[in-house]
């Protein structure tokens, strides 16, 4: 097996997601972080993304809600390596109609190797590093024939 490098920017793609009982939690993390946030492109589900839009009047590129397919075209824009990091408050407690989904995007973060938080601590590690500004080389494992990995 061999790795592929892809360079992540100083300015991160970040996709922002939260399941119902977490968007509060994702709300007030983003509040505190919107200055650094702000520096960034940002992507979410349709619920969540148009939530952080209108309360921290950021833009926000939204997709459909996750339950409609918004977890899977945030994993197909990883796949295109579109996107750099994924905050995804999930419920670990409240079964979702589309765990599924969540499971396949979770999968293909750990694939590319994208860096994702599932919980405020963890995003508070990756938002005050020094990489968050910076670019950053990315590895990714070819694992084979089994992904093939087109660069632009």
């Amino acid at each position: 097996m061999t790795n592929t490098s892809v360079t992540m920017p100083e300015r991160k793609r970040i996709a922002l997601v939260a399941h119902d009982h977490r968007k509060r939690d994702l709300l007030a993390w983003a509040k505190f972080n919107r200055e650094s946030l702000s520096r960034h492109h940002l992507y979410g589900t349709g619920n969540t993304g148009g939530m952080i839009a209108r309360e921290l009047d950021l833009p926000v590129k939204t997709f459909q809600s996750g339950p409609l397919g918004g977890d899977l075209e945030i994993g197909a824009r990883i796949a295109e390596l579109k996107l750099d990091m994924i905050i995804f408050f999930w419920d670990p407690l409240e079964a979702q109609p589309h765990d599924v989904d969540v499971k396949a995007l979770l999968r293909i973060a750990v694939l590319y190797n994208v860096p994702t938080a599932s919980n405020r601590a963890t995003a508070d590690f990756m938002i005050s590093s020094h990489l968050f500004n910076e670019s950053y080389e990315r590895e990714i494992l070819d694992y084979g024939a089994r992904l093939k990995i087109e660069l632009d």
